[in-house]
């Protein structure tokens, strides 16, 4: 799908904001705001825009220990792989996975309380899966870039 100018800074005004009202972007674009309606419309019947979130700050939520833990299955057998990805969609502390290519078949991202957290979370739930071999995980020392936005 093609984007104009108008669709490309639409797009980018409510990835910064998506509670902007219609007339509020429509000032900001110079359309009228039946036009911005109608823009947006198309943009969420096509999928382009698939939902609208709250993203909440993990430091005040207390779940900003965040882990990356790379999975290793036994085997790649199909069966194996959907189970794992079946699974992992119900552990609520992971918050984004990857089936990735190179030395893991999985990268997940995991937001805890801390360590004592995280242990508990491996010893409770992710190492309680079926077919998993090996992990290895790397703790965030700090946020240099956190970002939900795609620039077109």
């Amino acid at each position: 799908m093609s984007f104009d100018e108008i669709d490309k800074k639409l797009l980018s005004f409510l990835q910064e904001d998506s509670k902007q009202t219609t007339k509020e972007l429509s000032y900001k674009l110079g359309l009228s705001v039946t036009a911005v309606y109608e823009r947006i419309r198309k943009l969420e019947n096509t999928g382009v825009i698939s939902r609208y979130v709250a993203l909440l700050d993990k430091h005040k939520i207390e779940r900003d220990f965040m882990v990356l833990c790379h999975v290793k299955l036994i085997q790649h057998k199909k069966e194996y792989v959907l189970q794992f990805e079946k699974e992992v969609m119900n552990l609520n502390e992971v918050t984004e996975c990857f089936h990735v290519s190179g030395d893991y078949d999985y990268i997940l991202k995991i937001c805890v309380q801390d360590m004592a957290d995280y242990r508990n979370f491996m010893l409770t739930k992710l190492t309680t899966l079926e077919h998993i071999a090996s992990t290895h995980s790397s703790f965030m020392i700090s946020e240099v870039k956190n970002t939900t936005a795609v620039i077109l």
